[in-house]
């Protein structure tokens, strides 16, 4: 999943980037901005119980123009950020007597632990203009990022982080932007490491950036 999203990410851009006049082959940032959001595991769409799982996400970001196809304006988002997640296994039987420690794992994933992740996230939003102001925007986007705590479904290191978003961007005022939406994130780390169940997030999301030129 994690390299299809890669794939998509890396070819959206070339073909946008190649769409572009070539005085303006070098990318100039046009926005900065500050972003939050709030997701759980325990949602409508899936509710794991062997584990509760929240996450608050504080990003940084920088707009990069890339162009427009039709009436689609694209863009992209370098976003560095840190993730703090509470976490706690419900399900003791989760994990298994084959594995080292279990008894000792046990004890230590079922009382609630809380985590740091530190990423760098790049994403691909589109743009459709509904009014003069409003834009609904979608975007997909890939991060790598380090945790720094261990639990029964993700290894302590190295890890990839996926979103997927749609929502409105609305401008404010003069160069003000505000941005209301929701995601579904993923957090895995390809294998690298075990374990690597990952976990699953439904979230909403706010957002402001300021338009630099």
């Amino acid at each position: 999943m994690i390299k299809r999203i890669l794939y998509v990410l890396l070819g959206c851009i070339s073909v946008v980037s190649f769409s572009q006049n070539k005085n303006k082959s070098v990318l100039k940032p046009i926005k900065i901005g500050f972003f939050y959001n709030y997701g759980v595991n325990e949602n409508f769409i899936f509710d794991d119980p062997d584990y509760t799982l929240s996450v608050n996400t504080y990003k940084g970001q920088l707009f990069y123009k890339l162009g427009k196809i039709k009436n689609i304006n694209f863009e992209l988002m370098v976003q560095p950020q840190v993730q703090f997640l509470t976490h706690q296994l419900i399900n003791e039987f989760y994990v298994t007597p084959d594995q080292e420690n279990f008894q000792e794992k046990i004890t230590e994933f079922t009382k609630a632990k809380t985590m740091n992740l530190y990423g760098l996230e790049f994403g691909l939003a589109s743009k459709i203009k509904l009014t003069k102001k409003l834009d609904l925007q979608g975007t997909i986007s890939l991060g790598f990022c380090y945790i720094h705590t261990r639990t029964e479904r993700l290894a302590k290191g190295f890890t990839f982080i996926e979103n997927f978003s749609i929502g409105f961007s609305h401008q404010i005022y003069k160069k003000m932007f505000l941005y209301i939406g929701s995601n579904f994130g993923h957090v895995s780390n390809l294998n690298f490491q075990k374990p690597n169940d990952g976990y699953n997030i439904l979230g909403v999301e706010v957002g402001y950036s300021y338009l630099l030129f």
